[in-house]
């Protein structure tokens, strides 16, 4: 017999388009966790660009409100639902990341079991929050979509943003060459990771070529808005263009989808110009939906690739600022302050 102690969630809610302040706290019991699924407790979330998108109503394809927002969280399997066969185990006790889109600014989760990816020991929870996301975004770009290999040169735009940063540091630990946009306060810790940096608010295209003459393998850029044009140029041919995000937009009155399906029809164009360069619109859950299987046995290596790498040094994890689940208002304001260096990271009240 399988006996459920109730379970209690205390959640943060997003109710409506609105400012951080508007956010509530709200406690509700979780049901207990059927055939597959785990209640997982959580010991770290975070901010990510996903939920300054989301309060605007500007996120591609956000649910409907109310909902709680948490991109991704780490914590430990707290309760198990009764085995699915064939399906890989998790344990009570075993720490975890997981990929939500939604949902992770809670102490606890109902998840599938199926979603979870183990966390190595001797990694902090904060730690590793900081690269579920970021890591598996900037590993997919760098290795499955650009499949840039040791020698190449590549362009990091944003090279100390919280994605950027991460595919400075992985490219770098491959045998990459990269240069990096930054804004001028950043060159110093752009240059301390390996990279070439260079200040975004010049001329951009002409300082790549100058350092990149044949031009580059690919370019990342998480900006979108006119100067993914600049982006396309600075390629070799056969190079790639790796757009994820468009980052200008965030204040702008509008629909978030528009600008999107603007871009992706921009890239689709440019992808079959005879040159044999290569333009792609990155999203972290492409995939999922058709061929969860495969999608998730790939998040799994993916990130169990990046899990090795900062517990080994190989990857440094930044944290900004921690802050406790029911501050979670602050910690969204502070995200959005343009201070933050690393990851602002969400952990439940003590």
């Amino acid at each position: 017999m399988h006996m459920h102690t109730v379970t209690r969630a205390t959640e943060i809610v997003l109710p409506a388009v609105g400012e951080p302040e508007s956010l509530r706290i709200r406690v509700r019991e979780l049901p207990p966790p059927g055939p597959g699924q785990a209640v997982v407790r959580m010991e770290a979330s975070g901010v990510s660009f996903a939920e300054q998108q989301m309060r605007r109503g500007r996120y591609y394809d956000m649910p409907a409100f109310p909902f709680v927002p948490g991109y991704d969280l780490v914590g430990v399997v707290e309760e198990l639902g009764p085995p699915v066969p064939g399906r890989p185990g998790v344990a009570v006790g075993d720490r975890v990341a997981a990929l939500t889109k939604t949902g992770g600014w809670a102490d606890r989760v109902l998840l599938d079991s199926r979603d979870l990816v183990p966390v190595p020991d001797g990694v902090s929870a904060a730690d590793a929050e900081t690269l579920v996301t970021n890591g598996a975004t900037a590993w997919r770009m760098l290795f499955r979509t650009a499949r840039v290999k040791a020698g190449d040169t590549v362009v990091v735009h944003g090279a100390n943003g919280g994605v950027g940063s991460v595919l400075v540091q992985l490219a770098r630990g491959h045998g990459v060459r990269v240069i990096g946009t930054a804004s001028a306060r950043n060159q110093l810790a752009v240059a301390a990771m390996g990279a070439e940096p260079v200040d975004y608010r010049g001329d951009v295209l002409a300082r790549v070529r100058a350092l990149a003459p044949q031009g580059v393998a690919a370019v990342f850029d998480h900006v979108g808005g006119k100067g993914v044009e600049d982006s396309w140029r600075m390629l070799a041919p056969g190079g790639t263009l790796v757009s994820y995000g468009s980052a200008t937009t965030r204040d702008r009155a509008g629909s978030g989808t528009l600008t999107v399906l603007r871009l992706v029809a921009r890239l689709a164009w440019w992808n079959v110009l005879p040159n044999g360069r290569g333009a792609h619109f990155f999203n972290l859950w492409a995939g999922k939906a058709r061929r969860p299987e495969r999608y998730r046995a790939e998040l799994r290596e993916d990130l169990g690739r990046v899990f090795a790498l900062l517990r080994s040094g190989g990857i440094e994890a930044r944290v900004d600022r921690v802050f406790p689940l029911s501050e979670a208002a602050a910690a969204l304001r502070h995200a959005e302050s343009g201070t933050a260096v690393g990851k602002v990271v969400i952990t439940p009240d003590a």
